[in-house]
């Protein structure tokens, strides 16, 4: 199917100026558009200024004189100070954040001869950003002034790639991006920051697959969906976001859910069915707790992924989609392919973009500014003004920050606790008894289930035979909760920052990991043995 060619450009005030019989003897760049007898412009959206309104419907007249099947969309396009860079291109970005742009059935072509010098330079940007998803029209006068010689143009195709010193010119939509990934949370965690940082850049680069993986409630899902949301801002996709938990797919219903089925395909199978893959054609699918498939499902889903076909249950005929793939899991996927649970070479295939997304008690810092995020969401949502006291903030973020918050649930767990305390604040302010109560619901959820005294650590079965019954309670208790702590944490390093919370802040050098390796060697342990 032939694309329709779209031209996006700004009226000439000066170039295709001309009221008279004479205008038709100069050579105006925008009516040269569509003189070309060899090139169609199906459409041609045209910004002006309202204060050239006149001259505006004179040209849409004299296209249609020209070529009669060229609609032009005449677009009033003021500015305070068509010089001022600022101005201008906030001005484009906003239009072209707002129009409906389909490149899978128009090309855009936008025309850098009108306008200021400053519009031009926007209008390239706008190119080079992929804010207009098209390339770059120049126009030249013939050599020798002709009524019919429309002159010569020129498509420009920006390799974005070759122009490293302009790429700097947009930090801001850089930054902009980040924000929205993070969705203006002003997260603080240098390791969380960073891997958004890569992850941005791999979302407007890459159709490659991409695998999160992180404890349940890590925001997988969400950040799945902000990655799409990005890719569609920058005109990327087309297609939908099209989200399933692999858990909840059994049997055949797996198949058929994911990959379609014909009519008969099994018992139940009364009608044809797309799929999910189909669903995500020219989008993008989310599987998130993707080691739940089956191993018939992940050979299928190699297949669509690397060939972009695959075959419907019960069908002779392969069928076509053309997806990224985003795979989410709770599950360290390299121990399921050890064991024969997860297949080898798809993983290989989904693990070129590999994040682990951190658990929220690995991420203290983050704490407060997702607090202050949630509350405000539920001001929002509610109607209802509601704030901390400031006694009340200071005590909910200091067990929230330590070692006795788990947070199991991670995010959930988080939203849940202050769309409580928000919804019984009465008058609107939290307090610290509300705090306070808050904090024991908080600790009786993360008790262990049957018993909220006893640790279910086994030291006569961790340390060398006899050594355990020789320690002084004090000691046993504590080593207890330091190998309770260990084993709830994901790394040495985090295990550490959990139990010394507080005394690192007063060292001048900060080796949580080291403190902690020594003090479990004091009872000959080491952290695999701890894990273990």
């Amino acid at each position: 199917m032939t694309k329709k060619n779209v031209v996006i450009g700004f009226m000439g005030t000066q170039l295709d100026s001309g009221q008279g019989a004479g205008r038709w003897e100069k050579w105006r760049p925008t009516i040269s558009l569509v003189q070309h007898e060899d090139t169609v412009i199906d459409r041609l959206e045209l910004l002006y200024s309202t204060k050239h309104e006149a001259l505006a419907h004179v040209l849409a007249s004299d296209i249609a004189n020209v070529s009669p099947d060229t609609v032009v969309n005449l677009v009033p396009f003021d500015v305070g100070d068509p010089w001022d860079f600022g101005v201008m291109y906030a001005a484009l970005y906003d239009w072209a954040r707002s129009y409906r742009f389909d490149p899978a059935h128009e090309q855009y072509w936008a025309h850098i001869t009108t306008g200021t010098h400053v519009a031009q330079i926007c209008m390239f940007l706008m190119v080079e950003s992929r804010f207009i998803p098209g390339v770059l029209l120049q126009t030249a006068p013939p050599k020798k002034q002709q009524r019919d010689n429309p002159g010569s143009y020129t498509l420009i195709d920006l390799d974005l790639s070759r122009y490293d010193v302009l790429a700097q010119r947009f930090s801001q939509a850089h930054a902009e991006a980040l924000e929205f990934l993070k969705s203006g949370i002003p997260t603080r965690n240098k390791r969380f920051n960073a891997l958004i940082e890569e992850i941005e850049r791999v979302a407007v680069r890459s159709q490659a697959p991409v695998l999160l993986t992180g404890p349940t409630g890590a925001g997988k899902s969400h950040l799945a969906r902000r990655m799409f949301e990005l890719k569609k801002s920058r005109h990327q996709v087309q297609g939908d976001f099209v989200e399933v938990n692999c858990a909840t797919l059994r049997g055949d219903g797996a198949a058929s859910t994911l990959f379609g089925h014909k009519k008969g395909a099994f018992t139940g199978a009364a009608a044809d069915r797309a799929g999910l893959l189909r669903t995500a054609h020219q989008g993008v699918l989310f599987l998130d707790e993707i080691g739940e498939l089956g191993l018939d499902e992940q050979a299928m889903l190699l297949k669509a992924v690397e060939e972009k076909r695959f075959f419907p249950m019960g069908s002779d005929r392969e069928v076509s989609s053309d997806f990224q793939l985003i795979a989410g899991t709770n599950r360290d996927l390299r121990v399921d392919v050890a064991q024969g649970r997860f297949r080898e070479d798809l993983f290989a295939r989904i693990n070129l973009w590999a994040y682990t997304l951190p658990g929220l008690a690995q991420r203290p810092e983050d704490i407060e500014p997702n607090v202050d995020h949630l509350l405000a969401r539920y001001v929002a949502e509610s109607g209802r003004a509601v704030r901390f006291n400031a006694e009340a903030k200071a005590d909910y973020l200091r067990f929230a920050k330590s070692a006795g918050a788990l947070w199991s649930g991670n995010f959930r767990d988080l939203m849940a606790s202050v769309t409580r305390m928000a919804t019984l604040a009465d008058g609107g302010r939290i307090s610290t008894s509300l705090v306070e109560a808050e904090i024991q619901r908080l600790q009786w959820l993360w008790q262990p289930a049957g018993d909220s005294r006893q640790s279910d650590v086994r030291l006569d079965e961790l340390l060398p035979e006899g050594t355990a019954e020789d320690l002084d309670l004090f000691d046993r208790l504590q080593l207890e909760a330091v190998v309770s702590v260990c084993r709830q944490a994901q790394t040495l390093s985090d295990a550490g920052r959990r139990l010394f919370d507080r005394s690192r802040k007063q060292r001048a050098v900060i080796n949580d990991a080291d403190r902690l390796r020594k003090y479990l060697l004091k009872f000959g342990l080491t952290w695999e043995m701890v894990r273990s």
